[in-house]
């Protein structure tokens, strides 16, 4: 198991610490708000014709393949708690051929001497990586070279840009001028020489915002609904007054559910490079996920359970997901994932 307690740390540091503590230990998910996933059912085929060894779940993304459908989520980093964690999953990520992304990587600008606890390039070579930074940090003298230095320290293939302003209002420490941010985002989507992905924390992101986006520059969207963890609830859990406090509980079941945001997007952008998370939990949401349009499915908080205890709980927890993804395959008459998408075999339930 990983010591969670944080020693002296810097603000950004022990902020990070913090996250990962609640998380694991705090009843921080939506309360009222699901998924969205609970509204779907597949349709069972009682002779698939497939054999289920057979069964392909490998796909592509921005160029790169991969063994299964799978993004372990941007969850942290900065500390030695999170470099332990980040280290497991690279290398789980590196042994079945998964992408990855490290949380925000603000803190490598603040204090470049923990970049080793996001430096997992060494242990995973040939993956699918994900560098992270706030966008709103582009309205805080953050710019090009603070993108390119946290893509090159990660030797990232791509930068996600978290956008989570709910989460600022609520943190004492938040950041909170989100205005004139698309227009910076455009200017560094034309500027970056690897792909920009417009990521949410939590909260989902609309179909209209997803337009705007698009129009911006960007090359994928990973939505981030409603549904898993709450990162209100998170800052309300850190609260250092009862204002803190309450206004976090007050929006913690703020946000877009994960489906409805996977199918709004997919009506005004059919075929963009879309993932889907945001209280994804195991693999039947996965492919639900995946038969609604979304072309990865990124999962955290089971991923972060399974690093605080060991590498072998990570594995264990993959193959897990992969079966259960192999098994809605098999069960619905589709032999690959494009087939999948392409049979209609997700209806909603009513």
């Amino acid at each position: 198991m990983v010591d969670l307690s944080a020693g002296k740390a810097s603000e950004t540091q022990t902020r990070k610490a913090d996250h990962i503590r609640i998380c694991l230990e705090e009843n921080v998910q939506f309360h009222n708000i699901s998924n969205g996933f609970e509204e779907y059912r597949f349709t069972h085929s009682c002779l698939p014709e497939l054999n289920l060894s057979e069964i392909d779940i490998s796909t592509c993304f921005f160029g790169k393949k991969l063994n299964a459908p799978l993004l372990i989520s941007s969850m942290t980093g900065g500390t030695e708690v999170a470099k332990t964690i980040n280290y497991r999953l690279a290398e789980v990520a590196q042994h079945h051929k998964l992408a990855m992304g490290v949380g925000s990587q603000r803190v490598i600008i603040e204090k470049p001497e923990v970049a080793d606890t996001f430096a997992v390039r060494a242990i995973a070579p040939d993956i699918l990586l994900f560098a992270n930074i706030g966008a709103v940090q582009l309205n805080y003298n953050y710019g090009l070279s603070q993108c390119l230095k946290v893509v090159e320290i990660l030797e990232a293939d791509a930068l996600i840009l978290h956008l989570n302003p709910l989460q600022e209002c609520i943190q004492a420490e938040g950041d909170t001028n989100f205005k004139g941010l698309l227009d910076k985002i455009s200017l560094l989507c034309s500027e970056m020489p690897v792909p920009v992905i417009a990521k949410e924390v939590g909260n989902g992101i609309s179909a209209p915002m997803a337009q705007q986006l698009i129009a911006a520059g960007v090359s994928a969207i990973d939505v981030a609904g409603a549904g898993g963890t709450s990162w209100a609830m998170v800052e309300s859990e850190r609260a250092e007054n009862s204002k803190q406090r309450l206004l976090g509980k007050t929006f913690g079941d703020w946000g877009i559910p994960t489906a409805t945001c996977i199918t709004s997007i997919r009506e005004v952008a059919p075929t963009f490079p879309l993932i889907a998370s945001g209280g994804l939990r195991n693999g039947l949401e996965v492919a639900k996920a995946l038969a609604l349009g979304a072309d990865l499915a990124g999962l955290a908080l089971p991923f972060l359970q399974a690093a605080t205890e060991s590498v072998d709980a990570i594995h264990e927890r993959v193959d897990l997901l992969m079966a259960e993804i192999s098994t809605v395959l098999f069960c619905t008459g589709n032999a690959n994932l494009s087939a999948l998408r392409d049979s209609n075999c997700l209806q909603p339930k009513n």
